[in-house]
């Protein structure tokens, strides 16, 4: 049996003076986890306290007040006239002193002891830079969210009497008030002629791609996609099982005339489309091909899903109506977010359908998250009621119009060399082709040394291609044209 003085106590119990945890349940947590790894076995008899507390370097009350705490969790048994000992909880084996680290006692292992399946086909690359400057895919200014009025009616929400039925569960599809106020914004603004049995909120449009998917796809179905697409759809598709089947996109969105080929010879389960802007090429699908794709999804049996990806920002003339506003036949899952008219980080999206696929969505839902936030959705359902929301996406357009404009501006103007471009008619970020001899993952290396950051998710370079996806939303005038002449300066020196 193992004495006190074999185990070395001062390795054993490593103290942090200035930690906010007391130092006497830093003593007993570390003797705990001693005890769990094998170090301090059953029987062992431990040091008395004021022996411990010379060791430790602590008052002996502090001992005593640890020694409580193991006694109190049943750790250890104080025997009168005997001592303490660990009790009939610990591991069997002895660990050896000599090999024993005091740090794994205070560091969590960096690896599993089992194997497990890795996926390459989630990988995505996500790179977090801390200079000031950065394009995004299409981000919305964070800085122009209406957060004192969402604070404001967050915080009287929360002090209702009546809250309660927020802090509880209640639908699986969502706050009933929110979803209602949504099904009349989106009636309003897209032309749809749905009710709150006819949506169900995610956190985001990537969820409700997901929950559709999960539902929707089986291994070795066939979605189609536009080429180039939005590539965490894609992922979400093939982690679902399903073979993705591209086709060209042109001046007028995705080829349908390429998906009835399709269609005449494969089985298709599912087109995805962004139609109101393609991502990532910002293109807006015609009025004639929405009802084309309409009647061949009738005729073929696929089903339609619909990204609103930056339906609320257009700037040229009123936006076309979305499929789903004319879809007679149940074909359509649209899936939409506030995440940008607001911002990112408030993950508010939903998902409308017929109401049998709502109440199916709701299951899966459940699974993964219950219902969503009730509080967060109460306080967006009254903004939406009080037009706030709809008041700040008009302001917000019309800062992202101007911002479109000077982007456009600064291209043409002093990168018209290197790259060519269209000026979107909505959305928060501009298409961009470039010349096939430069290197665009050289510049944008370059370009961080120079505090602007250029992800790599922008960059699309194969050997048929060239191009970048430049969002404008983020960044303000000044900033813009900072980051445009940081650009100019890496291409007319080391950024080729």
């Amino acid at each position: 049996m193992s004495s006190p003085v074999e185990i070395p106590f001062k390795n054993v119990v490593l103290l942090d003076r200035f930690s906010g945890t007391p130092v006497y349940l830093q003593i007993a947590r570390q003797m705990i986890n001693a005890i769990q790894r094998g170090l301090l076995t059953k029987g062992v008899k431990l040091p008395g306290t004021r022996s411990l507390a010379e060791t430790l370097e602590v008052h002996r009350k502090t001992v005593v007040a640890a020694y409580d705490e193991l006694d109190a969790q049943g750790w250890i048994e104080m025997l009168p006239n005997k001592g303490t000992f660990v009790t009939k909880k610990s591991p069997v084996s002895d660990a050896s002193p000599l090999e024993f680290n005091a740090n794994d006692l205070v560091s969590y292992p960096k690896q599993t002891g089992f194997a497990f399946d890795r996926s390459m086909l989630l990988d995505r690359p996500v790179s977090v830079s801390k200079v000031d400057l950065e394009f995004t895919d299409g981000l919305p200014d964070v800085r122009l969210a209406p957060m004192d009025k969402l604070a404001k009616t967050y915080s009287s929400v929360l002090k209702r009497n009546n809250n309660r039925k927020y802090l509880s569960y209640s639908h699986v599809e969502g706050n009933a008030f929110f979803r209602e106020k949504l099904a009349g914004y989106l009636n309003n603004t897209r032309g749809l002629h749905v009710s709150k049995e006819n949506i169900i909120t995610t956190r985001g449009i990537q969820m409700g791609i997901y929950l559709a998917s999960m539902l929707l796809i089986k291994k070795g179905d066939n979605v189609v996609v536009g080429n180039l697409s939005y590539y965490v759809a894609n992922m979400i598709f093939q982690q679902a099982g399903a073979n993705i089947l591209s086709v060209p996109v042109d001046d007028q969105g995705i080829s349908v005339e390429a998906i009835r080929q399709l269609c005449e010879s494969t089985r298709i389960r599912m087109l995805y489309i962004t139609p109101h802007h393609h991502y990532p090429t910002t293109v807006t699908l015609s009025a004639e091909r929405r009802v084309e794709l309409l009647n061949l999804s009738v005729r073929y049996g696929f089903i339609i899903l619909e990204d609103d990806h930056d339906y609320d920002f257009h700037y040229n003339s009123s936006p076309v109506l979305p499929l789903a506003s004319a879809d007679s036949a149940g074909m359509v899952v649209y899936v939409g977010s506030f995440c940008k008219a607001l911002a990112p980080g408030l993950r508010s999206g939903y998902i409308v359908a017929p109401e049998n696929l709502i109440t199916e969505l709701g299951k899966f839902r459940r699974i993964i998250d219950r219902q969503g936030d009730l509080m967060m959705e109460q306080a967006l359902g009254e903004l939406l009621d009080e037009g706030e929301i709809q008041r700040h996406i008009k302001k917000a357009q019309k800062v992202y119009h101007q911002r479109r404009d000077q982007l456009s501006e600064l291209l043409a103007n002093h990168l018209s060399e290197f790259l060519s471009f269209k000026s979107p008619p909505g959305g928060l970020a501009i298409w961009t082709e470039w010349r096939r001899d430069i290197n665009l993952m050289r510049v944008s290396k370059a370009c961080l040394k120079h505090n602007l950051h250029l992800p790599q998710t922008l960059l699309f370079q194969t050997g048929q291609l060239s191009a970048m996806r430049l969002g404008f939303g983020n960044m303000d005038t000044g900033e813009l044209s900072e980051s445009i002449h940081i650009l100019q300066k890496v291409l007319e020196t080391d950024g080729s």
